[in-house]
């Protein structure tokens, strides 16, 4: 065979170039075996990062790699399906929604969870922001993002001796990133500034390419700022009070202010949180410069705006003093011809009580035409919330509605699954193409059909399941010995006898915030005991997850959960896996047999790990809180509990606490150890399928950034 022309070499090599900085690699399965083939060390240790493989491996050796025929065939084949899918002019967007292409949506969010290679967010929220504008990308709509690039992103976790969360941060290179700095003609830095308190900060852009569409992440980090702003994008959500409002202006006002310098003329602007609602003063500033009254400007400006609150605990509604105000959102009443007392009344709920703080949540309520929560029940419960904001007599009156969440289904199924699910998918539809696949894979037509036993067997289920729970616990012994090997009083574990790929595997992981309730199982801690010794039906726990660094009481939940699985009888069976990322979420939703939520109802708004859970065939068994109070259907999953709940908190912990006992015991490790005389555990499985059937395109951000489209994004 001859060797391919230098000229294609260049343009091969110039393709994974480009590729690597498009996170669309991120749900591509063999966009990533490409470069996992490159440097299989380097993938693992760099995070599963292709732009940092492509600085690893030299131009010369890339270049000589890419002589070899097959792994050149591959190369050629991956970029042609990217090209195809950035070319793709017959998207669900371009047919269902073409005003968006000129006027895009604006999505603010002050964090973005794309994948492990770019930590810029804490929690659910971010999840939430990168799978939807993963699905708009999918879906053609024409739709950019707005965050902060916070160069040393969220804190990586350790644990200390006394088995309590320390924090620490690394400083993300831009070079290493899938990003690009945002430039003007000339090449140069595009660079915009906004008045916080009596300064002008000066800020400039990176482009994160999310397939077809950009998040532009804002950066202080510039000579000309003191250091005090220079470090303002240091870190998600770090520092306090004052580095919160000021990051926020930054989020609301300076990222009208980019949009407007790179031409861009939203027609929405979505606010994901509170966090962004700087953006409705700076668009009432841009109208009452032009001539517009105040009461006019607010009036416009709510007509542009929508706003999706995610949460009704009280501490994730950002609230800031008069003083604070006055400080830093000084330049607001100049810009908009106001006292400070109009200011705060902005952002109050009873106006002129000096008594109330202002609030993020208010001033993102009042200014968008449209506001939602992110669940039936999280709906219901922010309108009763916010009815003396609008006046109301009763939370039927208040309007809120809801579309409840969902995941970016291709992106959070591990390769494992991925390779499979894409077999079958050729086998059933021989005639469609790889692009064909993204879209079918979101559809409930291709999960009903998965769900058929003619299609995938029991058998072939019960395989699947076992290697991905193998896969789990290998990874999670590897991490354990990462982690440190010597315990208590030099007592060395041998950390390959940990966990049991025969056991029932329950997984939790997620924020350690207090509601979530992380160690309660535990409350049974005799009879979980005795059910992890059961030789006959045997269970096991893998945990993972984060406190806020200000949070003693989550550091104390992870402690508990931590020291019973180093000194008490349940060690080798339950783990704790530190540093909870992208990649171990990943890892154990794919992994663990039920994934167990237990919040305390009502303050999980809508929750999303468990979604990632179905396509891998892992079971929810969950309080009716959030979306599995919507997507339970008594065969797909496990219910702890009815659809109600004690109000008071020291009774429903005890309730849930014995609910879950019960569900546990009597029905989750019956049907799982039931085989038949093939060993084959046909009830569980049954659920397994009922699961594909009902929730796997059902709950994902295809549907719900369509429901968006049509019930907010396109009406006025």
């Amino acid at each position: 065979m001859n060797p391919i022309h230098p000229a294609e070499l260049t343009e091969l090599a110039a393709g994974l170039n480009r590729l690597a900085r498009n996170l669309w690699w991120s749900w591509d399965q063999q966009a990533q075996e490409v470069f996992y083939d490159l440097s299989p060390r380097g993938w693992q240790n760099l995070y599963h990062n292709a732009v940092a493989i492509l600085r690893e491996v030299s131009a010369y050796e890339l270049r000589v790699r890419l002589q070899e025929p097959g792994f050149a065939d591959r190369v050629r084949s991956v970029l042609r399906r990217f090209d195809a899918y950035l070319s793709d002019t017959a998207t669900w967007g371009a047919l269902n929604a073409p005003a968006l292409a000129a006027n895009p949506v604006a999505y603010f969010s002050a964090e973005f969870a794309f994948h492990e290679t770019l930590p810029i967010a804490a929690g659910g929220l971010g999840a939430l922001a990168g799978d939807h504008a993963k699905s708009a990308s999918d879906l053609g709509l024409g739709f950019v993002g707005i965050s902060l690039f916070y160069r040393e992103g969220y804190f990586q976790q350790t644990v200390n001796h006394e088995n309590w969360q320390t924090e620490f941060y690394t400083h993300l290179n831009p070079a290493n990133l899938p990003m690009e700095p945002v430039l003007d003609a000339q090449g140069e830095p595009v660079v915009c500034s906004v008045k916080i308190a009596a300064s002008t900060v000066r800020f400039q852009a990176w482009r994160v390419n999310i397939g077809r569409i950009p998040v532009y992440l804002l950066d202080t980090n510039r000579p000309e700022n003191e250091p005090m702003f220079r470090d303002l994008t240091l870190r998600v959500y770090g520092g306090d009070s004052t580095t919160r409002i000021m990051q926020e202006i930054l989020l609301g006002v300076g990222g009208v202010r980019l949009l407007r310098t790179l031409g861009i003329q939203p027609s929405t602007f979505h606010m994901n949180e509170g966090h962004a609602a700087f953006l409705t003063l700076e668009l009432m500033r841009e109208k009452i410069a032009a001539g517009t009254g105040f009461t006019e400007a607010g009036i416009e400006t709510r007509k542009q705006c929508l706003f999706t609150t995610h949460t009704p605990v009280e501490a994730g509604h950002d609230r800031f003093s008069s003083e604070l105000m006055g400080y830093a959102g000084h330049p607001f009443t100049s810009d908009l011809h106001i006292n400070h007392q109009a200011l705060m009344n902005l952002g109050r709920v009873v106006a002129d009580n000096a008594a109330e703080s202002f609030c993020m949540t208010v001033l993102a309520l009042k200014y968008s035409r449209a506001a939602n929560g992110v669940s039936e029940l999280h709906g219901a419960v922010s309108r009763e919330m916010w009815m003396e904001l609008y006046g109301a007599k009763n939370p039927d009156e208040v309007p809120i509605g809801h579309v409840t969440n969902g995941i970016h289904l291709v992106g959070w199924m591990k390769g494992t699954v991925r390779k499979v699910w894409q077999k079958k998918f050729h086998e059933l539809y021989p005639a469609k193409s790889e692009v064909d696949w993204f879209a079918d894979a979101n559809s409930p037509e291709f999960w009903k059909r998965l769900s058929d036993p003619k299609v995938v067997s029991d058998e072939e289920i019960w395989a699947i399941r076992y290697r991905l729970r193998r896969e789990l616990i290998e990874f999670a012994r590897r991490r354990l010995l990462l982690q440190g090997g010597t315990f208590h009083q030099g007592d060395f574990i041998t950390f390959d006898s940990f966990l049991n790929p025969d056991a029932l595997t329950i997984g939790f992981a997620r924020r350690f915030a207090t509601y979530k309730r992380a160690p309660l199982i535990f409350d049974q801690f005799e009879a979980v005991v005795k059910m992890v010794k059961d030789s006959g039906h045997p269970i096991q726990f893998v945990f993972a997850g984060k406190a806020h660094p200000r949070d003693d009481h989550g550091k104390a939940f992870i402690q508990k959960v931590i020291h019973l699985s180093k000194f008490s009888e349940l060690k080798g069976h339950l783990v704790f896996i530190e540093n909870y990322d992208i990649h171990v979420a990943r890892q154990m939703v794919s992994g663990c047999d039920v994934w167990l939520n237990n919040p305390r109802r009502p303050l999980e708004a809508s929750g999303t790990s468990g979604m990632k859970t179905t396509a891998h065939g892992c079971l929810n068994m969950s309080i009716m809180d959030g979306w599995w109070r919507e997507g339970y259907n008594g065969s797909n999953g496990f219910s702890i509990g009815p659809d109600s709940h004690p109000e008071d908190v020291h009774e429903q912990d005890r309730v849930d606490s014995e609910n879950l006992y019960n569900v546990l015991t009597r029905e989750v490790i019956p049907t799982y150890f039931n085989r038949d005389a093939d060993g084959i555990p046909r009830q569980w499985i049954s659920k397994i399928r009922e699961s594909w059937s009902t929730l796997a395109a059902e709950y994902s951000t295809w549907r719900m950034v369509q429901e968006y489209t049509k019930k907010y994004y396109l009406t006025r």
